[in-house]
């Protein structure tokens, strides 16, 4: 089976990994890719949001399914081109996407669909949404659209609820509409499902680690590391999940004429009243997918194709015992702006500790392997518990050397204690 992976980061990376142990996978292409995919396939130089563009790359390699990997292509109807040119993608419609691309939108499903969540209020107005904020105290602001996983700000206060609006404001138009909503408190985790429109299989809880440093200190990233399974919610949570979370969802989906085949990432707080939904994304998380990959104990790409044809098998997921941890290591200056061109040594020793080094912000120059991005690689491990995980992406972490490279030292931390 010949398979196009659209994306190029280390979700990415992690997903042409997994695929390429399949026995039947025949040729792996990716687009546009990074120098990790380009080691297990071909990459193209194929923008993954132009949908014409993906067809015809399709098309001219006789690819039997498309993956897509970031929500952007989605949102922009990539998984709509590829299925009106006959060709299997796993991936939602451009209006089963809307429960990422429009948080107001994803709050009308969970309604209609009964699923906990937050109480919110939606603001066409940034400062009717200030004025409001500034009297509520302590809130969670965010942008409608699509903000790379930054668009979303927790305020303890009215006053810094009001400095949160006007900030998430500034975003463009990502935060045409804000989503203001009750700031609920717990263990937060993710739950993703590959979904083929109307059945699912779950993958555990994954923890992502938001902030830029430790202890949850400084302000959100898109994400500076994971692990999984998350101790918090068991083998009967995640039945609950999937029962009164993911299952209401499809039923919706597929009842507004939209049905949902991809996967469907639910960012869950466990309250102490149950678990409550803070978002659905539509495709694979990053870092998570780094994680999760590395649990699955099975062929990626037969799940994926069964997806995309509506023929999921009626079973839960085969996966590892044991734990797996993902370590991100970003440039110096993200989340703001980070610096570019720096010389990335020690990927091999890296991986001879027994880690996996997953690429993202990376670029080939001149032979060498150079910083290109924010977030430059996922550094993972799986071991028989959190500790045993963590200690082998650490020591694999401090093997790995680029100017002013950063990462948390407490991913996992919360499992252990």
């Amino acid at each position: 089976m010949k398979v196009l992976l659209l994306g190029g980061g280390a979700r990415e990376h992690a997903l042409a990994w997994k695929l390429k142990q399949a026995p039947g996978l025949t040729a792996l292409f990716c687009a546009p890719g990074n120098p990790g995919t380009g080691a297990l396939g071909e990459n193209l130089a194929v923008d993954p949001e132009d949908p014409k563009a993906v067809v015809a790359a399709a098309r001219a390699r006789a690819v039997d399914l498309v993956v897509v990997g970031p929500e952007a292509p989605l949102v922009k109807g990539v998984a709509d081109a590829l299925r009106a040119a006959g060709i299997a993608v796993f991936g939602p419609s451009a209006a089963a996407a809307c429960i990422e691309g429009s948080k107001a939108f994803a709050k009308e499903v969970m309604a209609a669909a009964n699923i906990p969540t937050a109480s919110h209020r939606v603001f066409r107005s940034p400062a009717e949404a200030e004025a409001y904020a500034r009297m509520q105290g302590p809130l969670v602001v965010k942008a409608d659209g699509l903000a790379a996983g930054k668009g979303v700000v927790v305020a303890r206060s009215g006053w810094e609820a009001a400095d949160a609006v006007r900030q998430v404001a500034a975003m463009g138009q990502a935060a045409s509409a804000l989503v203001l909503e009750e700031l609920l408190e717990g263990q937060e985790v993710s739950v993703i499902a590959l979904c083929d429109g109307e059945r699912h299989q779950l993958f555990p809880a994954a923890q992502d680690h938001k902030a830029i440093f430790d202890g949850d200190q400084g302000p959100n990233t898109g994400g500076m590391g994971a692990y999984a399974p998350a101790p918090f919610l068991d083998a009967r949570g995640l039945d609950e999940v999937g029962r009164e979370v993911i299952g209401p969802a499809l039923r919706e989906m597929k009842r507004r004429g939209t049905p949902f085949q991809g996967a469907l990432f639910a960012g869950l707080m466990l309250t102490p009243r149950g678990p409550r939904v803070l978002e659905f994304n539509c495709r694979f998380g990053d870092p998570e997918t780094q994680a999760l990959v590395m649990q699955l104990d099975e062929d990626l790409l037969p799940l994926l194709h069964a997806a995309a044809r509506g023929e999921l098998p009626d079973r839960p997921l085969r996966l590892r015992a044991g734990v797996s941890v993902g370590v991100v290591m970003a440039a110096s200056g993200y989340p703001g702006a980070p610096r570019k061109g720096d010389l990335i040594e020690g990927i091999a020793e890296a991986e001879a500790t027994g880690a996996r080094v997953f690429q993202a912000g990376t670029k080939a120059l001149a032979g060498k392997l150079v910083t290109a991005g924010g977030r430059v690689l996922t550094v993972c491990a799986h071991g028989a518990t959190v500790a045993l995980a963590r200690e082998v992406a650490y020591r694999a972490c401090a093997r790995i050397r680029f100017e002013g490279a950063q990462y948390r030292r407490d991913i996992g931390a919360r499992a252990l204690a």
